[in-house]
């Protein structure tokens, strides 16, 4: 039995379908500056429509106190539009008398998106009378939106227990993936774990070493562990207070026979800025006013044998200061490396977090990976080990004695 509902477990043909979806994208002066988040949510709303469900689009935008003119979905509705190549209709509110009006006038296959959900503050509060006015507009919930699926939300897991619950095909689609990466791998899995602070990410690690072979450490976060084990890091970002937490994840792993990988030379600068000089130095020869900004060639040649050992790749965050040149160098090789071995059918590559999407693409390489996750808090907490109630209520068990197909 598959581990949750999707679209192939129902027929959506006259029903009204409540499509959880993730719409929160960059806009500039009304207009949507980054389609991405449209284009991944488009092959859901398309099939759905095209079977004769009516689609009921439901959001969130931005963080607003209240009904707030900036924070309306209404110009992210008409960009959507653009994408899927469909009319999209506009409802100006999600509940109440607008929303009810709007869906009572759809034909099976229109789509209509409902103002943003974060208007009300019962939405975030999961209150169970909001989500009862919600669960009146649709016969099923149909959740796509993995990157809020680590909030426990009227739309994103309250109508669960009202409606019947599927996943949409981008839900369907990041499950599968990270289902490869980290609950059913093929082995042996490495993950490579940057960026500026072991403090974020100390669960994530924690859970990572029971689950993993290797684990490579770079970035600012690498420089803590440095320094726990007696080793200068000069000026160095590093949390030094951290160092007994640094020392126990080492033991932790030692225990579970995770191999950790540590930069064993640093690309070291005087100045943080772009192009400032900068020479590659063994770990026992930091100067003592000097920054570790990336990681050595030494350490770039061990990053490459533990990438072509693994046969899964899970990777959140950069190596270095990769937002300037020539500190992103480290990250962008061992980004090409993992592409390379990708493409060569030799690795399953996934990758999630803003940074560590950001470097990808810096990279030239987000569309070579298996999997490249846009859900930032979404991805990390499931990396965490952490249940996600959105993806939680989704699970294929009988459906909740309170679901009402209305």
């Amino acid at each position: 039995m598959k581990p949750f509902r999707t679209l192939d477990d129902v027929d959506v043909k006259g029903k009204r379908v409540l499509l959880r979806v993730d719409l929160n994208v960059p806009t500039e002066n009304g207009h949507v500056t980054d389609t991405t988040r449209l284009e991944r949510v488009a092959p859901t709303i398309t099939e759905i429509s095209a079977k004769g469900g009516k689609v009921v689009l439901l959001a969130h935008f931005g963080r607003p106190k209240g009904r707030e003119a900036k924070d309306s979905l209404k110009p992210v509705a008409a960009a959507l539009s653009q994408v899927i190549k469909k009319p999209v209709a506009f409802a100006d509110d999600c509940v109440g008398e607008p929303a009810a009006k709007a869906v009572a006038a759809m034909k099976d296959g229109d789509i209509l998106c409902l103002e943003n959900t974060r208007f009300h503050k019962e939405e975030e509060k999961n209150d169970p009378a909001f989500v009862t006015e919600l669960a009146k507009l649709g016969d099923i919930w149909v959740n796509d939106a993995f990157s809020a699926a680590h909030r426990a939300h009227a739309s994103t897991e309250g109508l669960g227990h009202k409606l019947p619950a599927y996943a949409g095909r981008t839900m369907q689609a990041e499950l599968d993936a990270l289902g490869k990466a980290l609950e059913a791998p093929a082995r042996p899995v490495i993950a490579i774990i940057g960026g500026a602070k072991v403090s974020t990410k100390i669960d994530l690690l924690e859970n990572l070493v029971s689950k993993v072979d290797a684990l490579v450490i770079g970035g600012g976060m690498a420089n803590t562990f440095l320094h726990a084990q007696g080793i200068g890091v000069g000026k160095s970002l590093a949390e030094k207070g951290l160092a007994p937490t640094a020392l126990r994840i080492l033991d932790k792993a030692e225990a579970a026979n995770c191999a950790i990988i540590l930069p064993v030379d640093a690309v070291v600068a005087f100045h943080f800025a772009a192009n400032s000089p900068s020479h590659a130095f063994g770990l026992d020869a930091i100067p003592a006013d000097g920054m570790i900004l990336d990681v050595g060639p030494q350490s770039t040649v061990r990053i490459h044998a533990a990438i072509d050992d693994a046969a899964t790749l899970v990777w959140n965050g950069p190596l270095g200061a990769f937002e300037m040149t020539p500190f992103d160098r480290g990250t962008v090789i061992a980004a090409r490396h993992a592409a390379e071995r990708t493409k060569a059918k030799k690795l399953v590559s996934v990758a999630g977090g803003g940074d560590t999407v950001a470097a990808l693409n810096q990279a030239g390489v987000a569309g070579d990976f298996s999997y490249v996750s846009t859900a930032g808090g979404a991805f990390l907490e499931w990396m965490e080990g952490k249940p996600l109630p959105g993806v939680e209520v989704l699970k294929n068990r009988a459906i909740s004695p309170n679901a009402e197909n209305r």
